[in-house]
């Protein structure tokens, strides 16, 4: 029997490898400079990792234009329109996230006048001298945590695998690739450490859980085609070989892997805690980036290796959806903390993007990946103006009442937030509303109409409780220890403007990205 030597096209998967490669510098970083050169060090690895292998996904997409894309990796690997651009997605939002986790000091005032204290719980407190109105010395490079670099360049290596797998095993690693580091970031806040642990750990158990439950799927789709290929699972069932049983439930075993990242319901439980205990600039870049990387892979699960069994898988996610929608809607209007509230919003955004793949058709690809663009921006964007919220000690204060009259005392906070809110809301004149609607027409054009009315229903009643919050934060009293919104360095003001400027253009001029996704809807078929 003669063996087929390995190939790897390393121009084809160079966005990866270059991330990964960025990440094996980081650690050797860690683990050869001093410490007081390693931020700075680290913060150039980062950002021209992630800059380099956006450029390599602009170089791809110009050379593959016109084309159906390529195989990699001896067909390990899809390197097509949609797999662009979700990774495209990916890296400007890694590049958000990196600059939140990079913020090394927020001027606040100590005693409420005074100190320096860190964004997201990374820096220790500085000492405050009594009495003193002046910021004190800045917190030394020294006594960053400069690990989360590495970390964090992992996980956005396997974000851009996942959706590009065009294997089973392939899509298994890339999930283990992105979730490992993501429980270790989880854990690594400085200030409330038990809960953020606590949170860290129910991720890591529920999340090795739905691994199990997705390995396990894969295993029975092998069996039912022979092969991990997309492409042969999908070849099986057009020809009938094999128990349809047997492969309606391997997908449905696989599914519950893929939902669990997305927050669907029922396996949303971990994702108000995990959201609320973890460091907000990793919630920040963990809120979109995952999301983004698991509806890639969903998508090409669905529409790539069992679009054959679609009247059978659409009812299944019908109910889910409408579930996630209702859940995530109804729980949110009952919060009364800000984090807690954003995290039930992802919930039922997850809804929101589900009718757009169940669809099924090219507008329901498309709509989808202007909805996870648009929806990462304003979710960074979100994050980060609830991490600049502190109160009198430092910490972060995200009790609505608390909110009170924050709008009025921090105008342009409370207009970028508010902003935010309208997009998740769905409101004219931002990305949440040409998201909504794109996949709502797309869900209608497949004939998903209830499911289309659920929608619209369930997005009326979220406007709630965003109004909601824009109500108190500019038309009620402030609260005798108010917090105070701390000054942001430039790291991270230019991600939340950065987040608000993409929100209010994508709103008012959505019609270049809409052509990059139309023409982003096909997935490599071999």
């Amino acid at each position: 029997m003669t063996l087929t030597p390995p190939t790897v096209e390393y121009g084809l998967v160079s966005p990866m490898l270059i991330v990964f490669g960025a990440a094996i510098v980081g650690v050797l970083v860690e683990a050869l400079l001093p410490r007081q050169l390693r931020y700075a060090a680290q913060l150039v690895v980062g950002f021209a990792g992630l800059a380099g292998a956006l450029i390599a996904v602009v170089l791809l997409a110009r050379d593959l234009h016109g084309t159906e894309g390529r195989s990699a990796v001896m067909g390990a690997v899809a390197v097509d329109s949609p797999a662009l651009f979700l990774q495209g997605t990916i890296l400007l939002i890694g590049v958000l996230g990196i600059l939140l986790i990079a913020e090394r000091e927020i001027p606040a005032r100590a005693g409420g006048d005074g100190g320096r204290r860190g964004l997201d719980g990374f820096t220790p407190q500085a000492s405050v001298v009594p009495g003193s109105v002046a910021a004190q010395v800045a917190t030394k490079a020294a006594n960053i945590q400069t690990e989360v670099f590495p970390l964090t360049m992992f996980a956005i290596g396997g974000m851009l695998l996942f959706p590009a797998s065009d294997d089973l095993l392939t899509m298994f690693i890339a999930l283990e690739v992105l979730s490992l580091p993501l429980y270790l970031l989880c854990g690594l806040a400085r200030r409330r450490r038990l809960l953020s642990q606590e949170a860290a750990l129910k991720y890591f158990l529920l999340g090795a859980f739905s691994s199990a439950f997705f390995l396990y799927g894969v295993a029975m789709l092998y069996g039912y085609a022979g092969t991990f290929e997309l492409s042969g699972i999908a070849e099986a069932v057009r020809t009938g070989s094999g128990s349809t049983s047997l492969a309606l439930l391997g997908t449905g075993v696989l599914l519950v892997g893929v939902l669990f990242k997305v927050g669907a319901v029922p396996f949303h439980s971990w994702i108000p805690d995990v959201y609320q205990g973890a460091p907000t600039s990793i919630t920040a870049f963990m809120a979109a980036a995952t999301k983004i990387a698991a509806f890639g892979a969903m998508l090409r699960v669905f529409y790539v290796a069992v679009p054959g069994l679609r009247d059978d898988w659409r009812p299944v996610l019908w109910a889910i959806a409408i579930l996630t929608m209702v859940v995530g809607t109804v729980t949110a209007v009952t919060q009364v903390d800000v984090k807690r509230m954003l995290a039930y919003s992802a919930v039922a955004h997850t809804g929101f993007i589900m009718t757009g793949l169940i669809a099924a058709n090219d507008a329901g690809v498309s709509s989808t990946l202007f909805y996870l663009f648009a929806y990462g921006f304003s979710t960074v964007g979100a994050f980060a103006v609830v991490g600049l919220v502190r109160d009198a000690a430092g910490e972060e204060d995200t009790a609505l009442q608390r909110w009170a009259g924050l709008g009025r005392r921090y105008p342009v906070v409370g207009v970028v937030f508010s902003l935010f809110l309208l997009a998740f809301a769905g409101i004219p004149l931002t990305s949440g509303f040409v998201s909504k609607f794109a996949v709502f027409k797309a869900a209608g054009e497949g004939g998903a109409i209830p499911l289309v009315v659920v929608g619209v229903v369930a997005s009326a009643i979220a406007a709630y409780f965003y109004v909601r919050v824009i109500v108190v934060m500019f038309f009620t009293d402030p609260p005798e220890d108010a917090p105070v919104v701390v000054t942001p360095s430039l790291l991270s003001g230019a991600a939340v403007a950065l987040s608000a400027a993409v929100t209010f253009v994508l709103g008012a001029l959505p019609q270049p990205l809409l052509d990059l996704a139309n023409n982003a809807d096909q997935f490599l078929a071999r």
